[in-house]
Parts: C-alpha cells; structure tokens; sequence
C-alpha cells in the first residue's frame, strides 16, 4: 500500500481533508519538544489551522529521549505528515491529514541541528509536552530535584546537552550572544501552573552551568500557562490498519482522538504568536481557574476511576464509565472535589461533569485503563493530592481516599510478576512500601513523600486509606467499593 507523504496526498479518499495551504511556504517559527499523540491532536492541529493565512508558524518537532525514534521513523519519511481522525459522542468519524510539523529532529542523532532550529530567530515559541513527570519540580516543596539523567549530567556541565531543558537553556544563550529576541517557553502539559514550574526548571538548569544567564533568562523570557483538554489515547496497530482502510494509504503514526478540544491560554507572547483565537484557542489573563476545573474534574477523575476497575477486571475506559460502581464512585469525587475550585467564567461546572461521564464513556475512542495509570506517582500528586489536602482538615475527600487505597493494593498485586505491567520511575519505592503494607505496616504508601508530602502524615487520612485498603484486600473490591458508596450516600 502506498505510504503517506506529500507526494501522495493526491492518493488518499475524497472524504479526508488535506492542509489547505502550500507546505512549501511554510516556516518554522515553533519549536515543540515531545511529538505525542497529545500533541499531534492538539497543538499541532491548532497550527494547522492557522498556516492558510500565516505560513510562519509551521512547527519542528524534536525528540530527546531514545525512546523518541519510533516518531522520528515515521514522520520523517511521511514528510511531517500523519493523520488525525477524531470521533464525535455518535461514533461518527472525521479524518484530516494534519501538516504543521514541517521538520523533526532526534536530539539522540544531532544535538547540534536542535540547537541550531531553537537558536534560529525565526523560532518564537518552544513547546513542550514531557509528561508530568518531565519537569523535575517537587510538588511538595516546589524545588527542582531532576531524577533524570540527562537533566543530570546537563547541569553538571556536559558539553553538549541533551535534556528538554539544557537544550532550552543552551540556545537562549546562543541567541543571548547573538542578539536575537528570547523565544517563549509553553508548556502544555497537565501540571498545575505548567508556566511558573516549566520557568522553575529552566531557571534551576541554567542556575547550575551559569547564573547570570539564569537571571537573564528570569528577565527577559515568558513562560505563559495553559490548560490543554483532548482525550487522545495511543497509536496502536488497530488504528494503523483502520487508518488505511478509511483513507487508503499507509499511516505509520495517525492519531484517534475524541471530537471535543479545548486550549485556554494566557496571553503573555512578547515576540509574537499564531492567531490561534481564530483557530479556537481561548485566550485569558488568568488560566488557573480553568486548569484547576480540568486537572482536579478530568485528570483526577482518571486516577479515581482506573485503579478500583483494574482491580475489578475491567480493561476500556469507557467500560468503567458503563459500570455503575465506578460511575458512583467518578460522580462522588467530583462533587467533593468542586468544593476545592474557583468560579470558572463562562462554565457550568454541572454541565461540564455530566459531559466528563459522557466523554470518558465514548465507545468509538477506545482508550484503556492501563494508559491512564501510566506514572502514577507523577499524576497522583499533580491531580488527586491537592484536593486531597484542601480537605485534611479531619473530611479527606473520601471518594479519593477509596481509589488511592485501591492504588495500593493494585501496586501490591504488582508484585507477583515484579511490576512488569506498571511503567512508573518509582516503581521499586512503590513495591517496596506494597511490600511492607502487606506484612502489616499500615499506609506505609503514604510514608512516600515525593508523592504525598506533609498529606501522608495526617491521621485523618491514614485512617482513611488503611480502612479502606483493608476491605479492598479482605473483601475484593465490589464488595468493598458496595459498601463505601452505601455508606457514601
């Protein structure tokens, strides 16, 4: 079968829609470091829609870790080119081939041309999307404590570097040098004030090689915050081969992704930036009202939902949402955890939760349980542990505390096979502590305190997780989620 690339964007079915612009006049002016399915689904499709009418926004993706080459494998040969094909509440289908990443660069093969791109004054704003656990930044004390390599050996000086952030902070001194204007850093990941922690770990980098760049980057660089919503789950060879079918190429990366899309985000972009308010982008002076709704109502209802289905059997996200045990105990954390939020202009939060239940239940997405639980000692602290600690006050959110104990006991089912299903840099912590837990030591999870901080040492929770995990353990989880909810109501 014929693969996907400019040349043969004349091959695929009428129905798919192709870039309305000429690829060929397109420039890079973003520089987006960590090329998901996130991305490809949503800022790269934002770009897209605005190069018709601006062709200087066009994006280099850039990978910096090994295990980026799958990306480069595929999107190079296909010139930048995948398709995305979202799904509406319906089933209904709808597929494009998206052509904003124009170039992609494997910092692992040549650190150099990355640095050259980002140096490159044409380039306005660097983007990121590393994952929660990308930045470093310790959710109980705010500081920078890298645990990656990469940021390490960076930091203690090596020569060319290698991670998101000494790479950031190498070519702002380049352009520093030269004279060029400083870029703007956009973080698009789920972390709570993504903006102030994206400049927290940058200023942290280039602190360590040199501080008076650090003051000068503190001065003169933005780092605006947003609130990214798309659930996008990973390519898969299922998606591959429906892929084909649908539009009669060959995809090795497209992406399925529900029809809703949301980005809000704060306006601060000295140098320039796309015009993304036509493109739907909602721009606002204060994002954390809407970050706070997302993170504490969708993220975290990922967390609440996953481990209590996994430990029931359950396979599909929307599975989960279609069983009523699951569904009480999402509704439950959500009213409780409302409690915690500011008034978000322009939302109804009722609205928005009845339309959370109905987007995580979507069928046509296919999304599993297994990806939402992916570093969960990165996401638990950044979505459940906040609400968590608004209401250590004798009332922890109870609905939260049923899932982190559920949380427990699957880590601790882990070990029978060495965790070899559980991705999470923590992993030997997180058995240990399982480990302990079940010879007797209570909430020896909760001793954890990258993950929990000063929450973990609160009675109130203690007590709670404790007893509930016991019942988890002793009385399997539907008998013990029946009985919280019949003493929840």
């Amino acid at each position: 079968m014929t693969m996907l690339s400019e040349a043969t964007l004349v091959d695929l079915a009428p129905h798919v829609q192709v870039p309305d612009y000429n690829r060929s006049d397109v420039r890079v002016g973003i520089v987006h470091i960590g090329v998901g399915a996130f991305h490809r689904s949503h800022e790269a499709l934002f770009v897209d829609r605005v190069l018709a009418s601006d062709s200087q926004w066009g994006i280099c993706g850039v990978g910096v870790r090994a295990a980026d080459a799958p990306t480069r494998d595929a999107l190079v040969p296909q010139d930048g080119l995948y398709t995305l094909t979202t799904i509406d509440p319906q089933g209904r289908e709808s597929s494009r081939v998206v052509g904003s990443i124009v170039r992609y660069l494997h910092a692992p093969d040549d650190a150099q041309a990355v640095l050259e791109q980002m140096s490159d004054p044409a380039v306005r704003i660097v983007s990121l999307t590393i994952t929660e656990g990308g930045y470093g930044v310790d959710d109980a004390t705010g500081k920078f404590t890298p645990v990656d390599d990469a940021t390490r050996a960076d930091m203690a000086g090596a020569e060319v570097p290698t991670s998101a952030f000494g790479l950031i902070a190498e070519s702002l001194w380049r352009r520093r040098r030269s004279g060029a204007a400083p870029f703007t850093v956009l973080s698009c990941d789920n972390v709570q004030h993504n903006g102030r922690v994206a400049r927290t770990a940058l200023l942290a980098v280039a602190e360590a090689r040199d501080p008076e760049h650090a003051l000068w980057i503190a001065e003169n660089v933005a780092f605006p915050s947003s609130m990214v919503d798309r659930i996008t789950p990973g390519t898969t060879d299922e998606g591959r081969r429906a892929v084909a079918v649908d539009t009669g190429v060959e995809d090795r990366w497209p992406v399925r992704a529900e029809s809703f899309l949301q980005w809000v985000l704060e306006d601060d972009f000295p140098t320039g930036r796309p015009t993304w308010e036509s493109a739907g982008v909602q721009l606002v002076e204060d994002v954390q009202p809407y970050e706070l709704m997302k993170l504490r109502l969708l993220n975290a209802s990922h967390q609440v939902m996953s481990y209590p289905a996994l430990l029931a059997g359950l396979t599909w996200v929307d599975e989960a949402c279609r069983d009523p045990q699951v569904v009480a105990l999402v509704e439950g954390w959500m009213r409780e955890a409302r409690t915690t939020l500011r008034p978000v202009p322009g939302v109804d939060l009722d609205e928005y939760c009845t339309n959370l239940i109905a987007r995580f239940g979507s069928a046509a997405v296919r999304d599993t349980l297994a990806r939402q639980v992916v570093s969960s000692s990165d996401r638990i602290p950044k979505f459940v542990v906040p609400v968590l600690v608004e209401g250590a006050d004798g009332t922890p959110n109870r609905y939260g505390m049923f899932a982190l104990a559920a949380w427990g006991v699957w880590i601790a089912d882990a070990q029978a096979t060495d965790g070899q299903h559980v991705t999470d840099a923590r992993l030997p912590e997180l058995l240990a502590a399982a480990r302990r837990e079940e010879t007797g030591e209570i909430a020896a999870m909760l001793d954890i305190e990258a993950i929990f901080g000063q929450l973990g040492r609160d009675p109130h929770v203690r007590e709670a997780y404790w007893q509930y995990r016991t019942a988890i353990r002793e009385q399997g989880v539907r008998t013990a989620l029946a009985d919280f909810l019949a003493a929840s109501r």
